[in-house]
């Protein structure tokens, strides 16, 4: 359903663009087996006997199902929702008339969020994205990367089309060159606390 939406969604985008040519969207495939099974071990793994002397182990059982089924909530949306992000940046990928992608996060979003959100429409190729900057872009679905419970969304753009930067995000994106860029190594703690004082 989250990829079906997605569809529906670049459809749309691309319509407003008005670029000619018939294009269909390709469906990201559901996450795979492993993976899901991985990510929904790992939220409830305190759920489960382990070593007796496990901090984790030593909290009530109504306590860990709580973390549990908070974790599973957020695992879960990330699952679903990654699906629905993957599609459009696939068809993003493949599509003639996209020329790229920004990432359009909510005003409650992390730090993180916020200056990924803040660097316009740079999504397409890993050297765009950052992997020059950045040893830790590896992978091809490592150009945007999401976390657990992040409700950012993915914008294509096409030809034709000027890109612009919310109002929210031009301050953002002021608050990160006046306040992080200088500093190589520290900019998301810099930016984390200029937000926190000036955002």
């Amino acid at each position: 359903m989250s990829a079906s939406l997605a569809a529906e969604f670049y459809d749309a985008q691309r319509a407003d663009a008005d670029v000619g040519d018939a294009f269909t969207v390709p469906l990201a495939d559901s996450p795979p087996a492993d993976q899901t099974e991985t990510v929904l071990r790992w939220a409830t793994h305190d759920v489960w006997p382990q070593d007796a002397d496990a901090e984790t182990q030593r909290e009530p059982l109504a306590s860990r199902l709580a973390v549990a089924e908070r974790q599973t909530g957020a695992v879960t949306q990330k699952l679903v929702a990654d699906q629905g992000r993957e599609t459009i940046r696939q068809a993003a990928r493949v599509d003639r008339q996209a020329v790229g992608y920004a990432r359009a996060a909510a005003l409650g979003a992390c730090s993180f969020c916020k200056l990924m959100a803040s660097r316009g429409m740079v999504y397409k190729t890993a050297g765009t994205a950052g992997r020059d900057a950045n040893d830790k872009f590896s992978g091809d679905a490592s150009l945007a990367k999401f976390h657990d419970n992040c409700h950012c969304g993915i914008i294509p753009v096409f030809r034709g089309q000027r890109f612009e930067l919310s109002a929210h995000a031009q301050e953002w994106d002021r608050l990160y060159r006046e306040y992080a860029a200088p500093f190589p190594g520290d900019q998301l703690r810099r930016f984390r606390r200029a937000i926190a004082e000036h955002g």
